[in-house]
Protein backbone atom coordinates (compact mmCIF):
# COMPACT_ATOMS: atom_id res chain seq x y z
CA UNK A 1 0.00 0.00 0.00
CA UNK A 2 1.30 3.46 -0.93
CA UNK A 3 0.37 6.26 1.43
CA UNK A 4 1.02 9.97 0.93
CA UNK A 5 1.59 11.36 4.41
CA UNK A 6 1.19 15.06 5.07
CA UNK A 7 -0.18 14.96 8.60
CA UNK A 8 1.39 12.63 11.15
CA UNK A 9 -1.04 11.36 13.74
CA UNK A 10 0.53 8.39 15.51
CA UNK A 11 0.42 6.68 18.86
CA UNK A 12 3.88 6.39 20.36
CA UNK A 13 5.17 3.94 22.93
CA UNK A 14 4.32 4.95 26.47
CA UNK A 15 7.08 6.58 28.47
CA UNK A 16 6.15 4.67 31.60
CA UNK A 17 4.88 1.22 32.44
CA UNK A 18 2.03 1.05 34.97
CA UNK A 19 3.15 4.40 36.36
CA UNK A 20 6.79 3.33 36.67
CA UNK A 21 9.27 5.90 35.38
CA UNK A 22 11.71 4.36 32.91
CA UNK A 23 15.39 5.17 33.28
CA UNK A 24 17.94 4.82 30.50
CA UNK A 25 21.64 4.10 30.17
CA UNK A 26 24.09 4.72 27.33
CA UNK A 27 27.07 2.44 26.67
CA UNK A 28 29.45 3.44 23.92
CA UNK A 29 32.06 2.04 21.54
CA UNK A 30 31.29 -1.63 22.00
CA UNK A 31 33.15 -3.75 19.47
CA UNK A 32 30.78 -5.99 17.53
CA UNK A 33 33.38 -8.22 15.89
CA UNK A 34 35.26 -10.70 18.06
CA UNK A 35 38.86 -10.18 19.13
CA UNK A 36 40.34 -12.53 16.56
CA UNK A 37 38.79 -10.51 13.70
CA UNK A 38 39.58 -7.13 15.28
CA UNK A 39 43.26 -8.03 15.50
CA UNK A 40 43.48 -8.60 11.75
CA UNK A 41 42.61 -5.05 10.66
CA UNK A 42 43.42 -1.75 12.40
CA UNK A 43 40.72 0.19 10.56
CA UNK A 44 38.08 -2.44 11.33
CA UNK A 45 39.13 -2.49 14.98
CA UNK A 46 38.74 1.28 15.24
CA UNK A 47 35.64 1.71 13.15
CA UNK A 48 33.43 -1.29 13.85
CA UNK A 49 31.86 -0.25 17.13
CA UNK A 50 28.35 0.49 18.32
CA UNK A 51 26.53 2.43 21.03
CA UNK A 52 23.48 1.16 22.89
CA UNK A 53 20.92 3.35 24.64
CA UNK A 54 18.49 1.17 26.56
CA UNK A 55 15.83 1.14 29.31
CA UNK A 56 17.34 -0.10 32.57
CA UNK A 57 14.31 -0.98 34.67
CA UNK A 58 11.98 -2.78 32.28
CA UNK A 59 12.25 -6.12 30.50
CA UNK A 60 11.51 -7.47 27.03
CA UNK A 61 11.67 -4.08 25.33
CA UNK A 62 12.02 -3.73 21.54
CA UNK A 63 15.33 -2.70 19.98
CA UNK A 64 15.97 -0.52 16.94
CA UNK A 65 19.30 -1.03 15.19
CA UNK A 66 19.89 2.40 13.64
CA UNK A 67 22.32 2.65 10.68
CA UNK A 68 23.65 6.09 9.80
CA UNK A 69 23.63 7.53 6.30
CA UNK A 70 26.34 9.36 4.40
CA UNK A 71 26.57 7.66 1.03
CA UNK A 72 28.77 4.84 2.42
CA UNK A 73 31.57 7.43 2.50
CA UNK A 74 31.04 9.54 5.63
CA UNK A 75 29.29 10.22 8.97
CA UNK A 76 29.28 8.46 12.30
CA UNK A 77 27.05 6.28 14.45
CA UNK A 78 24.26 8.11 16.22
CA UNK A 79 21.45 7.64 18.70
CA UNK A 80 18.75 9.91 17.23
CA UNK A 81 17.19 12.22 19.81
CA UNK A 82 13.74 11.49 18.36
CA UNK A 83 14.07 7.81 19.37
CA UNK A 84 15.25 8.37 22.94
CA UNK A 85 13.03 7.85 25.99
CA UNK A 86 10.38 5.94 24.05
CA UNK A 87 10.55 2.60 25.89
CA UNK A 88 12.87 1.05 23.30
CA UNK A 89 16.59 0.41 22.99
CA UNK A 90 18.51 2.06 20.18
CA UNK A 91 21.75 0.62 18.85
CA UNK A 92 23.71 3.07 16.71
CA UNK A 93 26.37 1.39 14.59
CA UNK A 94 29.50 2.41 12.72
CA UNK A 95 30.64 0.55 9.62
CA UNK A 96 33.71 0.89 7.46
CA UNK A 97 33.60 3.50 4.68
CA UNK A 98 34.65 3.93 1.06
CA UNK A 99 37.34 4.46 -0.21
CA UNK A 100 39.15 2.57 2.54
CA UNK A 101 37.03 -0.47 1.74
CA UNK A 102 34.65 -1.50 -1.02
CA UNK A 103 31.46 -3.53 -1.34
CA UNK A 104 30.35 -5.79 0.18
CA UNK A 105 32.29 -4.85 3.34
CA UNK A 106 29.63 -2.29 4.32
CA UNK A 107 26.99 -5.01 4.33
CA UNK A 108 29.26 -7.46 6.17
CA UNK A 109 29.79 -4.91 8.96
CA UNK A 110 26.08 -4.17 9.23
CA UNK A 111 25.28 -7.88 9.47
CA UNK A 112 27.90 -8.33 12.21
CA UNK A 113 26.36 -5.47 14.20
CA UNK A 114 22.82 -6.82 13.79
CA UNK A 115 24.06 -10.25 14.83
CA UNK A 116 25.58 -8.65 17.95
CA UNK A 117 22.12 -7.29 18.78
CA UNK A 118 20.52 -10.73 18.44
CA UNK A 119 23.21 -12.37 20.55
CA UNK A 120 23.46 -9.75 23.29
CA UNK A 121 20.22 -7.81 23.74
CA UNK A 122 18.86 -10.19 26.38
CA UNK A 123 21.80 -9.27 28.62
CA UNK A 124 20.42 -5.73 28.66
CA UNK A 125 16.81 -6.86 29.22
CA UNK A 126 15.63 -6.68 25.61
CA UNK A 127 13.57 -9.15 23.64
CA UNK A 128 15.54 -10.82 20.78
CA UNK A 129 12.24 -11.39 18.97
CA UNK A 130 11.70 -7.63 18.77
CA UNK A 131 14.76 -6.41 16.88
CA UNK A 132 14.02 -3.86 14.17
CA UNK A 133 16.54 -2.67 11.57
CA UNK A 134 16.34 0.87 10.26
CA UNK A 135 18.48 3.70 8.93
CA UNK A 136 18.53 6.73 6.66
CA UNK A 137 19.79 6.86 3.07
CA UNK A 138 22.88 4.59 2.92
CA UNK A 139 21.71 3.25 6.27
CA UNK A 140 18.33 2.44 4.76
CA UNK A 141 20.05 0.62 1.91
CA UNK A 142 22.09 -1.44 4.37
CA UNK A 143 19.00 -2.22 6.47
CA UNK A 144 17.24 -3.56 3.36
CA UNK A 145 20.23 -5.60 2.23
CA UNK A 146 20.70 -7.33 5.59
CA UNK A 147 16.96 -7.92 5.92
CA UNK A 148 16.23 -9.18 2.41
CA UNK A 149 19.40 -11.05 1.42
CA UNK A 150 19.50 -13.88 3.93
CA UNK A 151 23.12 -14.86 3.37
CA UNK A 152 24.62 -12.01 5.43
CA UNK A 153 23.07 -12.96 8.78
CA UNK A 154 23.30 -16.66 7.96
CA UNK A 155 27.07 -16.29 8.49
CA UNK A 156 26.18 -15.91 12.18
CA UNK A 157 23.55 -18.68 12.13
CA UNK A 158 20.78 -16.08 12.33
CA UNK A 159 17.72 -16.23 10.09
CA UNK A 160 16.98 -12.72 8.80
CA UNK A 161 13.30 -13.62 8.98
CA UNK A 162 13.68 -13.24 12.74
CA UNK A 163 14.05 -9.48 12.26
CA UNK A 164 10.79 -8.02 13.56
CA UNK A 165 10.66 -5.30 10.93
CA UNK A 166 12.78 -3.58 8.26
CA UNK A 167 12.19 0.19 8.07
CA UNK A 168 14.51 1.98 5.62
CA UNK A 169 14.32 5.78 5.33
CA UNK A 170 14.94 6.90 1.74
CA UNK A 171 17.19 3.93 1.05
CA UNK A 172 18.37 2.75 -2.36
CA UNK A 173 16.41 -0.21 -3.70
CA UNK A 174 18.75 -0.55 -6.67
CA UNK A 175 22.51 -1.03 -6.32
CA UNK A 176 23.91 1.84 -4.24
CA UNK A 177 25.45 4.72 -6.20
CA UNK A 178 28.74 4.41 -4.29
CA UNK A 179 28.96 0.73 -5.23
CA UNK A 180 28.36 1.79 -8.84
CA UNK A 181 31.06 4.44 -8.47
CA UNK A 182 33.50 1.74 -7.32
CA UNK A 183 32.90 0.04 -10.67
CA UNK A 184 33.08 3.20 -12.79
CA UNK A 185 29.33 3.20 -13.47
CA UNK A 186 27.56 6.59 -13.64
CA UNK A 187 25.10 7.40 -10.87
CA UNK A 188 22.32 7.84 -13.41
CA UNK A 189 22.75 4.30 -14.76
CA UNK A 190 20.46 2.03 -12.76
CA UNK A 191 21.87 -1.37 -11.81
CA UNK A 192 20.01 -4.20 -10.10
CA UNK A 193 22.43 -6.97 -9.20
CA UNK A 194 22.99 -9.06 -6.08
CA UNK A 195 23.99 -5.88 -4.19
CA UNK A 196 20.53 -4.38 -4.76
CA UNK A 197 17.63 -4.95 -2.35
CA UNK A 198 15.37 -5.36 -5.39
CA UNK A 199 17.34 -8.45 -6.39
CA UNK A 200 16.23 -10.20 -3.20
CA UNK A 201 12.45 -9.74 -3.18
CA UNK A 202 10.79 -12.70 -1.47
CA UNK A 203 7.44 -13.58 -0.01
CA UNK A 204 8.70 -14.71 3.40
CA UNK A 205 10.63 -11.55 4.35
CA UNK A 206 9.96 -9.66 7.59
CA UNK A 207 7.46 -6.77 7.52
CA UNK A 208 8.86 -3.99 5.32
CA UNK A 209 7.97 -0.33 5.82
CA UNK A 210 9.50 1.88 3.13
CA UNK A 211 9.56 5.63 3.83
CA UNK A 212 10.72 8.26 1.34
CA UNK A 213 10.44 11.97 0.83
CA UNK A 214 8.25 13.62 -1.79
CA UNK A 215 8.96 12.16 -5.23
CA UNK A 216 9.45 15.67 -6.65
CA UNK A 217 11.93 16.64 -3.91
CA UNK A 218 13.84 13.42 -3.28
CA UNK A 219 17.19 12.41 -4.73
CA UNK A 220 16.92 11.25 -8.32
CA UNK A 221 14.58 8.28 -8.54
CA UNK A 222 14.64 7.42 -4.84
CA UNK A 223 10.85 7.35 -4.43
CA UNK A 224 10.40 5.41 -7.68
CA UNK A 225 12.96 2.78 -6.62
CA UNK A 226 11.05 2.18 -3.42
CA UNK A 227 7.72 2.10 -5.25
CA UNK A 228 9.13 -0.57 -7.57
CA UNK A 229 10.43 -2.55 -4.59
CA UNK A 230 6.99 -2.38 -2.99
CA UNK A 231 5.35 -3.58 -6.21
CA UNK A 232 7.77 -6.48 -6.67
CA UNK A 233 7.39 -7.57 -3.04
CA UNK A 234 3.64 -7.71 -3.52
CA UNK A 235 3.95 -9.58 -6.80
CA UNK A 236 6.05 -12.32 -5.18
CA UNK A 237 3.43 -12.66 -2.43
CA UNK A 238 4.79 -10.54 0.43
CA UNK A 239 1.73 -9.20 2.24
CA UNK A 240 3.41 -6.83 4.71
CA UNK A 241 5.08 -4.19 2.54
CA UNK A 242 3.95 -0.57 2.93
CA UNK A 243 5.31 2.60 1.32
CA UNK A 244 4.98 6.07 2.83
CA UNK A 245 5.74 9.15 0.75
CA UNK A 246 6.23 12.20 2.97
CA UNK A 247 4.69 15.08 1.08
CA UNK A 248 6.71 18.29 1.14
CA UNK A 249 9.94 16.68 2.36
CA UNK A 250 13.07 15.94 0.36
CA UNK A 251 15.86 13.50 1.11
CA UNK A 252 16.32 14.96 4.59
CA UNK A 253 13.04 13.42 5.68
CA UNK A 254 14.15 11.60 8.82
CA UNK A 255 12.54 13.89 11.38
CA UNK A 256 8.93 13.35 10.24
CA UNK A 257 9.69 9.66 9.59
CA UNK A 258 10.79 8.86 13.16
CA UNK A 259 7.20 8.81 14.53
CA UNK A 260 6.25 6.39 11.76
CA UNK A 261 9.16 4.15 12.75
CA UNK A 262 8.15 4.19 16.41
CA UNK A 263 4.53 3.54 15.51
CA UNK A 264 5.55 0.51 13.44
CA UNK A 265 7.71 -0.81 16.29
CA UNK A 266 4.81 -0.39 18.69
CA UNK A 267 2.28 -2.01 16.33
CA UNK A 268 4.42 -5.09 15.61
CA UNK A 269 5.47 -5.46 19.26
CA UNK A 270 1.82 -5.55 20.32
CA UNK A 271 0.99 -8.07 17.60
CA UNK A 272 3.79 -10.36 18.74
CA UNK A 273 2.72 -10.12 22.37
CA UNK A 274 -0.84 -11.22 21.63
Amino acid sequence: MKRIVNVLVVFLINLSVFGQQITYELKQNIKYYNDSINKTDTYLNERCVLDIYYPKNIQNFPTIVWIHGGGLTSFQKEIPEELKNKGVAIIGINYRLYPKIKAPSYIEDTAAAVAWAFNNIQKYGGNPNLIFVSGHSAGGYLASMVGLDKKWLAIYNIDSNNIAGIIPFSGHAITHFTVREERGIPGTQAIIDDLAPLYHVRADAPPLLLITGDRELELLGRYEENAYLMRMMKIVGHTKTTLYELEGYGHNMAQPAFPLLLNEVNRISKEKSN
